[in-house]
């Protein structure tokens, strides 16, 4: 990790890689790699870079904003893209490569720069419906035909439409719905302390319950991790991925210096400056934050499109709840409640089903009411009562 006042090679690394990007200027009389040093210049640089990436703007280099600044240096063409199941191939080249496919009608699943079997199965129907070997693998004739078309579809944002319709045929009803349920931090990483609390028993306690909560209306769960165990975000987007569920929830809190720092925000996978979403991440993100905001009195910090790593390598639309403030008294309390921690649980539960619902069958927020077990969707009559 990297921050101001750091220096010696890696700074310097760094810093080429910014001066590359034009976040700085080259400047000829730079200092030697042994005597560079991370300046104030470079901090802004990187927080303009880190802003731009959808990542935590902190002006530090941690291994997150690192592996950007690598991606960032690919551009389409630059290299033989392949599927490798082990060691999946990332870089902006690959994001592009996706988006192309996209607007030319292929299905390379979400635009996250991953090159991963969606993306080599877009590749394969490219080439067979341009004439050319279909193998998945992106050289220079698959390079060559894709410079020579444009783009098919103009305007729009074609996977939204086919998130969309990926929910609609997926039916209303929670029951065989499957759901990861990511308690934040845990084993030697107790996340945020505060107040007598630590937020990875806090979450703990409230993914048990929701995860009893969803079970009786139908839903399956699994945990990223037990009691006494954590885990990295990769660790947990693998162990996500294998289960093949329908969509993953990570449950945190936040804390920060000032005490009156409050409220909960939401977070799904997003570059929204340039265009890259998950739709059905999106709007869970939005139902679970208002249901919470409306039902539980949390302030409401609003929902972010970000580009960390559970958000990103996850296979299906993830989203991150952060509960309130551990560092805010009041939030605090909420979060050592019982009552607040069953209000919590049934804002997420709802939105869930709102998720679901046709926009015919969807309620306001803050009222929708389920029942202890779900059999079938509720009608408005239902909803309303």
């Amino acid at each position: 990790m990297f921050k101001r006042e750091d220096t010696g090679p890696a700074v310097a690394d760094i810093r080429s890689r910014l001066v590359a990007l034009r976040l700085l200027p080259d400047d000829p009389r730079a200092q030697t790699p042994d005597d560079a040093v991370f300046d104030t210049a470079m901090e802004d640089a990187v927080r303009h870079f880190q802003q731009d990436r959808a990542l935590t703007a902190d002006g530090v280099v941690g291994p997150e904003t690192f592996r950007h600044l690598e991606e960032a240096r690919w551009r389409l063409g630059d290299r033989l893209l392949a599927h490798s199941v082990s060691h999946p191939m990332v870089g902006d080249d690959i994001a592009r490569l996706q988006q192309r496919l996209l607007d030319m009608g292929f299905v390379p699943g979400r635009v996250d720069g991953i090159y991963g079997p969606d993306t080599a199965q877009a590749v394969r129907e490219f080439q067979r419906n341009t004439g050319l070997r279909p193998d998945g693998t992106c050289g220079p004739a698959t390079f060559t035909v894709l410079a020579r078309l444009t783009r098919t579809v103009v305007g729009g944002h074609p996977h939204v439409m086919r998130e969309s319709e990926e929910l609609r045929r997926s039916g209303p009803s929670l029951a065989g719905k499957v759901l990861v349920l990511d308690p934040g931090h845990g084993g030697d990483d107790p996340g945020a302390t505060c107040h007598g609390l630590r937020e990875a028993d806090v979450m703990w306690d409230l993914v048990n319950r929701l995860e009893g909560r969803l079970t009786a209306l139908g839903v399956r769960t699994y945990l990223t991790r037990s009691q006494h165990t954590g885990g990295t975000e990769a660790d947990r987007a693998r162990f996500a991925n294998a289960t093949e569920a329908d969509l993953a929830v990570s449950l945190h809190t936040d804390s920060h210096p000032n005490p009156r720092a409050h409220g909960v925000s939401a977070y799904y996978y997003g570059y929204d400056r340039h265009g890259r979403w998950s739709h059905t991440g999106r709007s869970f993100a939005g139902f679970a934050r208002r249901e919470i905001v409306a039902r539980c009195g949390f302030g409401d910090n609003r929902s972010h499109g970000k580009t960390w790593t559970l958000l990103r390598t996850t296979r299906m639309p993830t989203v991150r709840l952060d509960l309130g403030y551990l560092s805010n008294p009041d939030d605090a309390a909420r979060l050592a409640s019982a009552e607040a921690q069953t209000l919590i649980v049934e804002s997420i539960a709802v939105a869930l089903q709102r998720l679901y619902l046709p926009p015919e069958d969807d309620a306001p927020t803050g009222v929708l009411n389920l029942p202890l077990r779900l059999t079938a969707p509720p009608t408005m009559d239902e909803a309303t009562s």
